[in-house]
């Protein structure tokens, strides 16, 4: 090449397209442009030779709740993307309701921006909010340098987030669908869940009744009781119609429940723009071994031993295609920017994955959701995001290790397989393990063309 690189980053183990191989990464001006055989190497030029550890690429994350402007209690983007970084995630794309307003017009996009502006340490992208009355702010939002879209079909808490009705969407997915680009799903519905609380309550005696109304009685079993299966599964019906009907590119967040993954399937199969997502909790825990609902709370809820094993074949098997975190640090949340890379890690090497996997699930398919045409591969041309990954070595969870706003964890006192040493930014590192954070260096991206 005619120039010298400005940093070469070489191991025994890159995992780059194809296969895992010894490999030098050659980066100038940010992004990668050789991958050379291990010994390629120009004198004169720095390296960061990280022998026999993994090198893969950072972690796109598509689906975090970042509170910036809306809960001052809960992590911003500068604390998020510190979590992120030290977890090796390089690039994570914020959801709109955690923000106060919700992103759900331009104006709020470019509030949003510049909150977020010169306080990132990993790079940071946007979804807009797709609510009842706002089909006109859908064009304008994207200019503003969204990359897509998301929805809710049942409350998410949020007053100025509400759930869309199958008018709305009928509204709304035609207009995406023109823009080109990705409309992402919260898909429960309201009515199993309802129902599922009114037979709780009409079983209940008074005592019963009087514990639940003072936040005295967790048991998770009766929260799982109260989120039925098919909340998501008669909710991935109507979006595989509405999919059907306008070919609107569709992405179901936080899948669950096993019993969807058939007419997923068949939907897939069909040759509808239809993908899915799980999330690191759902692959780790069972519903079986939690007894307290407090710290494990989420929607859709973590469910039995049997759907776990279902949703990991699925993975592996390609139905379900990326993992991302969900995460979110206040209730109902569970927070794991630092966490996903290791918890999914450690459940792939038990059950035979690679890491050649892991870069899919959570590097390559989700930067392709997003239209980040230049994130989560290792090969020329690409950003040269990476992360230095032990993958034999072993940690505890435990608040020290955590970034302050992310402590409180349901994975506490966990022993994980896979420690992050160095994290890369564009070929500049921005995190180190044992050592401080330097100024963040992360920017704000926006979807091909518009950014």
């Amino acid at each position: 090449m005619p120039f010298l690189p400005d940093l070469i980053v070489r191991s025994r183990r890159v995992v780059a397209p194809g296969a895992t191989r010894p490999a030098s990464i050659h980066i100038h001006n940010g992004k990668i442009v050789g991958v050379l055989p291990f010994d390629d190497v120009p004198e004169g030029c720095p390296i960061d030779d990280a022998g026999d550890a993994a090198v893969m690429p950072g972690i796109v994350d598509t689906h975090v709740h970042v509170s910036e402007r809306g809960h001052g209690s809960w992590d911003g983007f500068e604390t998020a993307t510190r979590a992120a970084a030290a977890g090796g995630t390089t690039t994570l794309v914020d959801m709109p309701m955690n923000s106060g307003p919700a992103a759900t017009t331009a104006e709020a996009i470019g509030a949003k921006r510049h909150a977020a502006n010169g306080t990132c340490y990993v790079d940071v992208g946007l979804w807009g909010g797709v609510v009842a009355g706002n089909e006109r702010e859908l064009a304008p939002m994207l200019q503003a340098g969204i990359l897509g879209f998301t929805c809710a079909l049942m409350s998410s808490g949020s007053d100025d987030f509400a759930a869309v009705s199958e008018p709305d969407l009928r509204v709304a997915m035609p207009a995406i669908a023109r823009l080109g680009v990705p409309l992402l799903v919260h898909a429960e519905l309201a009515g199993p869940i309802e129902a599922a609380l009114a037979r709780q309550r009409a079983a209940d005696g008074f005592l019963a009744r009087l514990l639940h109304a003072r936040g005295r009685r967790r048991n998770y079993r009766r929260y799982l009781e109260s989120h039925p299966k098919d909340a998501e599964n008669e909710a991935l019906a109507q979006m595989i119609a509405r999919c059907r009907e306008f070919g609107t590119r569709t992405h179901i967040v936080h899948l669950s429940s096993s019993d969807a993954l058939t007419p997923l399937f068949h939907a897939r199969s069909a040759r509808l723009p239809i993908t899915a997502e799980t999330c690191p909790h759902y692959l780790w825990f069972v519903a079986d071994e939690i007894a307290d609902a407090t710290a494990f709370t989420c929607a859709p809820p973590i469910r039995e031993r049997e759907n776990r094993e279902l949703l990991w074949a699925a993975l592996a098997g390609g139905l379900i295609q990326m993992v991302a975190s969900d995460h979110s640090p206040a209730p109902p949340g569970i927070p794991s920017l630092q966490l996903s890379l290791s918890i999914m890690w450690t459940g792939s090497r038990a059950r035979g994955y690679t890491l050649a996997q892991i870069a899919e699930w959570m590097c390559r398919s989700p930067a392709r959701l997003a239209g980040l045409t230049r994130k989560g591969v290792i090969d020329v041309g690409f950003d040269a995001d990476l992360v230095v990954f032990e993958p034999d070595a072993t940690w505890t969870v435990e608040p020290r290790v955590l970034e302050p706003d992310h402590a409180v964890t349901p994975y506490r006192g966990l022993q994980l397989f896979g420690v992050v040493e160095r994290t890369y930014l564009r070929g500049m590192r921005v995190y180190e393990r044992g050592c401080p954070f330097d100024a963040p260096r992360g920017r704000i991206i926006a979807r091909e063309p518009y950014g």
